[in-house]
Order: C-alpha cells, then sequence, then structure tokens
C-alpha cells in the first residue's frame, strides 16, 4: 500500500522511467574511475570496518556518544584566557576542515553545521601511542569526528578540546576543496553541499530564508489569516499570464499542467467562506532563466476579504518590514556587498499613466491612440510583442521610469487589457485597482482589488482565449470551474502575490540563484 493507503498498479517499463543503457554504463563508467586520492581513502575506511567490533561502528557508525554541540561550547566558554582549564567534559562532534599532525600532539579544526569552529588537540599523553598513530593514519580532511575530553584553551588562546577519546562519525571518501581559495559560482551552484561548507555567507542564506518564512507566517497569524494548500498539479492553468510547464498523469491518462499560480484555487476557498487565507508554495514557468527569474520559485499569495488594493499594500509592506526585523534586527538591511537599504516607513505610491507622463513630458492616459504609443516606442527603440494599449504602457513605463526608483515604491494602477483578473478602477475607466512593488529596480510583488463580478471576468477569460488563439503563449486559458464558483458569491477582495526568493533578493542584496538553496541548473 502507498501512504496515502491507495492500492496502486504494477509500474510498467516506461512508468519506471528506467536508466538507459547509456546512463548504466556511464555509473558503472563512475565506479571503475577512482583517484588516488579516493582509493586512499577507501582504503582507511575498510580498515575501519574490519576493525569495528559491533555493526553500528567503523566508518560510519549509528551513533556517536554526542552531549554537547560547538556553538553551545562556545558560547559558555568563548571567553577563557590563554592557557586556561574548565574541569568541564565535553563530548561533540563536527567536521575536520584543518588538520596538522606534529608529533606527539596533533591538532584539527572541527566545524559544525553552523560553520562555528573548535580545536582538537590529541596528545601521545592523554590517548596513547596506539590511539595517536590511528588518529595519523586514519583522520582526514573532511572526515566527521566525535571527539571527547576537557574544554581547554590553548596557548595562542584558542578554545579546544583536550582529546581523551575520539571516533570517526563518517569517513569522507572526497577531499574537501581549498577552504581558502573561492569556489566558482558554477561549483557552488552544482555542488551546494560543498558551498555550505565552504561559505559563511551560503549557510546566512539559508538561515535568513528560514527566518523570513517564519515571520511572513507568524504576521499572518497575527491578522487572522490561515494558510492552506492548493493542487500543484492542474487540469488548466491559471491565475498569472506564463507558459506552464506540461506533463502527463498515466493514472487519468490525462495531460496536466505544473502550476504557475495558485490564484484560482486561493479565489474558491474565499467564495467558501475562508476571509484571509494564504499560501507559500512552489510555481513553475516554462520560462527563461536570469538574474531575477528561475523556471521553478517559492510564492506568496494573500486574499483578504472586504479589502482592496490599498489595504493589501498594507499588509504587503508590514509583511517585508516584520521580515528585516526578523533577519536583520532592523529595518535597514545590509547587503552581501556591504550596501546599507532601508525598507522602513511608508513606501511611496506612484501612479504609472502619472509616472509615465512626467517622464516623457506630455499627457499619456488610458485615452492615448495606440499609434501615438507606436511612435514614441520606435523612437526608444522598444520591440512590443502583442501590440496592445497595456503592453505599449507597461513597457513605455519600464523604459523611462523604472530605472529611477530607488526607494521601495508601489506603482498603481495599471491598463485593463494586461490585467484580466483585476477589478476595474472605482474612479478612472480603463484602469485597474492593481499595483507592482518595487525593490531594488525589480518587482517584487504585485496586489490587485480583485474582480469578482463573474460576468466580467468571463468577458475578460473570452479575451484572453483571443489573445491564446492569436498566438500569446502566456494568455489564460477560460476556466468554467472557476466562473462556476464566482457565480455562487465572491465577497470585496484584496490580494497579493510575492516571490519568497527576490523577497530574500531584497534582503540580502543576493541574486535569485544565490537565495535558492538548489537552483535549477543546466
Amino acid at each position: 500500500m502507498s501512504p496515502n493507503n491507495t492500492p496502486q498498479p504494477a509500474p510498467t517499463a516506461a512508468a519506471t522511467d528506467a536508466p538507459s543503457t547509456a546512463e548504466l554504463a556511464e555509473a558503472e563508467a563512475a565506479l571503475a574511475e577512482i583517484t588516488e586520492q579516493k582509493a586512499v581513502r577507501l582504503a582507511k575506511r575498510d580498515r575501519l570496518i574490519g576493525a569495528a567490533t559491533t555493526p553500528g561502528g567503523g566508518a560510519y557508525p549509528v551513533s556517536v556518544p554526542v552531549t554537547d554541540t560547538i556553538p553551545a561550547v562556545r558560547a559558555r566558554f568563548g571567553d577563557l584566557e590563554p592557557d586556561a582549564v574548565t574541569g568541564v567534559t565535553a563530548g561533540l562532534a563536527g567536521r575536520v576542515v584543518h588538520l596538522r599532525n606534529t608529533g606527539k600532539l596533533c591538532f584539527a579544526s572541527l566545524q559544525a553545521g553552523d560553520g562555528s569552529r573548535i580545536q582538537a588537540m590529541v596528545s601521545l599523553g592523554e590517548v596513547g601511542a596506539e590511539s595517536l598513530a590511528e588518529w595519523k593514519d586514519l583522520v582526514d580532511l573532511g572526515d566527521h569526528l566525535f571527539v571527547s575530553g576537557e574544554v581547554i584553551s590553548s596557548r595562542r588562546g584558542e578554545l579546544s578540546i583536550m582529546v581523551t577519546d575520539w571516533q570517526i562519525a563518517a569517513k569522507a571518501l572526497l577531499p574537501l576543496p581549498n577552504l581558502h581559495t573561492e569556489l566558482s559560482e558554477e561549483t557552488r551552484m552544482r555542488s551546494r553541499y560543498l558551498d555550505l561548507i565552504a561559505r559563511e555567507q551560503a549557510r546566512a542564506s539559508v538561515v535568513a530564508r528560514s527566518q523570513t518564512i517564519a515571520s511572513l507566517r507568524r504576521t499572518f497569524t497575527e491578522r487572522n489569516f490561515l494558510e492552506i494548500e492548493t493542487p500543484m498539479l492542474q487540469v488548466m492553468h491559471g491565475g498569472a499570464s506564463a507558459r506552464p510547464f506540461t506533463t502527463h498523469s498515466n493514472a487519468f491518462d490525462t495531460d496536466l499542467y505544473l502550476r504557475i499560480a495558485p490564484e484560482l484555487f486561493l479565489k474558491r476557498a474565499v467564495v467558501g467562506g475562508i476571509d484571509r487565507v494564504y499560501e507559500i508554495n512552489r510555481n513553475f514557468r516554462n520560462e527563461g532563466a536570469d538574474s531575477t527569474h528561475s523556471p521553478e520559485f517559492a510564492m506568496l499569495e494573500a486574499y483578504e476579504a472586504y479589502g482592496d488594493y490599498n489595504s493589501i499594500a498594507d499588509l504587503t509592506q508590514t509583511l517585508i518590514q516584520d521580515a528585516a526585523l526578523a533577519v536583520s534586527g532592523s529595518h535597514v538591511v545590509t547587503w552581501a556587498d556591504g550596501t546599507k537599504f532601508d525598507l522602513g516607513g511608508d513606501w511611496d505610491r506612484i501612479g504609472m499613466y502619472d509616472s509615465l507622463s512626467a517622464a516623457v513630458g506630455y499627457p499619456i492616459s488610458p485615452e492615448t491612440p495606440l499609434a501615438e504609443l507606436q511612435v514614441l516606442a520606435d523612437a526608444e527603440g522598444l520591440e512590443i510583442d502583442h501590440p496592445i494599449h497595456g503592453k505599449y504602457v507597461e513597457e513605455l513605463w519600464e523604459h523611462f521610469v523604472k530605472g529611477g526608483l530607488t526607494r521601495p515604491t508601489f506603482v498603481m494602477d495599471f491598463p485593463v487589457d494586461t490585467s484580466p483578473l483585476v477589478r476595474g478602477h472605482r474612479q478612472i475607466a480603463g484602469v485597474v485597482e492593481k499595483w507592482d512593488l518595487y525593490v531594488r529596480g525589480f518587482e517584487l510583488a504585485t496586489g490587485y482589488s480583485e474582480l469578482v463580478d463573474p460576468v466580467i471576468q468571463r468577458e475578460r477569460f473570452v479575451e484572453q482565449a483571443r489573445l491564446a488563439a492569436g498566438g500569446d503563449p502566456e494568455a489564460m486559458r477560460l476556466d468554467e470551474e472557476f466562473l462556476r464558483a464566482l457565480e455562487y458569491g465572491m465577497p470585496p477582495t484584496g490580494g497579493m502575490g510575492m516571490g519568497i526568493d527576490r523577497l530574500l533578493m531584497a534582503l540580502s542584496g543576493l541574486g535569485i540563484r544565490e537565495t535558492i538553496l538548489f537552483p535549477l541548473v543546466k
């Protein structure tokens, strides 16, 4: 039985996705291709296993008698004077990142997962000749090692363990890279585990991401939002203008799409009475990858019944500022390059049409003829795909205005024909109540006064279907099930979506591949 207690059919040859002959040959070749250094370590592994007195011993014991952690010992004894002794025995484990064997006294630097280190001192007088010889013979850089002994401070004032007992916790068969030489970006992205061992910034990014997501959930909980989960596999993609990934369900014998956005399902929840709802999820868009885009990315979406795009902008500002406090202890964050960026205060709100008009020196409005926009775009050398009014306005705005934004800024009131899921502006014809939040020069989040009229929503979907028929691969499809839900009545609602990876970019100053722990690498 499977974990959900549903009987599963025997896998077919196609369903098992078995490795090809070429892949098997490659794997066998990798086994045969053993470097001299790896061969030496394999021999040590075999000796450790052969000398083990219990099945759980040897090169990979099932456990070691850890009583303390390196961070905890450092927190307690980090201020010892040189040559100090404590009388306290600690048993701890870490990875060997420095090793020096000199006569009757050997030294190793052990690193914990958070990057903190402690020195292990192994002396002839404390462990005896046989144990010291085994240390010199069996311990290598990269090994996980357990040591037990008194917590002391060396002559140079380095916090240390004077080892009385030690044990290999996990034998490393491959050597670590040089920790004093920066890893190449290719190595860091493909072998993130090495990056985490070698770089403080890599470890800090993981911690910051965890703190950020915890902060988001805390802020939502304080405001009585409920977190739910929506389908990742969908029979119809929707909720955003994007190219989907497609897959196939053998069980249902039907093609499916990987989620490009959870919006249409979260709105169903609002229809059902979950007035304040959010989801932190994975989305997939079959599009280009660059410094701010990844085909697979983490997304936050939230909907608030009886709110609008103004109230949801207030919420978004609070979410981000709370995250900054959680990560940095301040609204002023420090980026990886040392730059300070202030996320505090109330953020600017500017109109898209107003700011574009100011930039070009004459009025541009929803009534501006398409031909006039085309002339302006041509003069600036801009090529617009699928030429409609809204596309021209947004591309022109990015060309003339976006680069001049330095503070976090909500850009308000978008063209109606590029925002099919948004309520029309309550005062300005041809405009919808939508904002995009720009931080550090890139779009971080977007928010709406949601379109809840099922009749108008159907008209917008039909227009999107025409665009799709005309060749627009990002246009939405007509979703009858979603329209049926709207026909049962959805209250006035404000909604927002924000990229988690981009939020980490705003907090850290790093590129998107640095904020994703395991980014997709070709």
